[in-house]
């Protein structure tokens, strides 16, 4: 069977469609925060452009200055890309229970305001115990009190941007060998990690 002209063309394009690459430009697939590992969330996403990222480093400078003054426990981590606060358990919920204390919902009101701008943050919130009972209670403990904390932001303000996690007693930051050691274990963790936002304002060469 012969092909004319017409058929010919057809079929070539037909396979340029199919071998060429996908455009730069192409529309990227858009990643559910809430399917990734608590390591994949805090890689993701990736600032490779080096102005960006520097300008990424002096807002998240700024903004850590800013907690530290207000006597948060901060710390920067991922080149300083990424803020990390840890509150004491013990601030936001009496021993054994998960209903957050007055102090609690004060401590967590100021963090807000990070998440009035949906996509400029991302934030991880990750709750962790000590070693005190069985592994199942402590997973189970965690979960709750990491819900409670989800609620609560919930309720006054927005979520779209906030995962939350409950590792139980499996990444502790000392030996649970003291009353004072498990007391540092006991804690919340609040990644504040930049989002596609705040990476295309440090593209346009400010953040606000």
């Amino acid at each position: 069977m012969k092909l004319g002209k017409v058929g010919c063309v057809i079929i070539m394009l037909l396979a340029l469609a199919v071998v060429m690459p996908e455009p730069a430009h192409a529309k990227k697939k858009k990643v559910d925060i809430y399917e990734l590992s608590l390591d994949e969330n805090l890689e993701y996403p990736e600032i490779t452009n080096d102005k960006q990222s520097d300008r990424i480093q002096d807002y998240q400078y700024s903004v850590a200055v800013a907690l530290k003054k207000s006597n948060y426990d901060v710390e920067l981590m991922r080149d300083d890309e990424v803020i990390v606060v840890t509150l004491p358990a013990s601030q936001l919920f009496n021993a054994n229970d998960t209903v957050l204390t007055s102090l609690g919902k004060t401590l967590l009101k100021p963090f807000t305001k990070y998440l009035k701008t949906p996509g400029f943050y991302k934030m991880l919130l990750v709750m962790h115990s000590d070693n005190t009972g069985s592994d199942k209670y402590t997973l189970k403990l965690t979960r709750d009190r990491v819900n409670v904390v989800f609620d609560w932001f919930d309720e006054n303000s927005s979520v779209d941007y906030v995962v939350p996690y409950a590792l139980g007693d499996t990444d502790p930051i000392v030996d649970n060998n003291s009353m004072a050691n498990r007391k540092r274990n006991r804690r919340l963790e609040i990644y504040l990690i930049p989002e596609e936002g705040m990476i295309s304002q440090a593209k346009r060469g400010k953040i606000k």
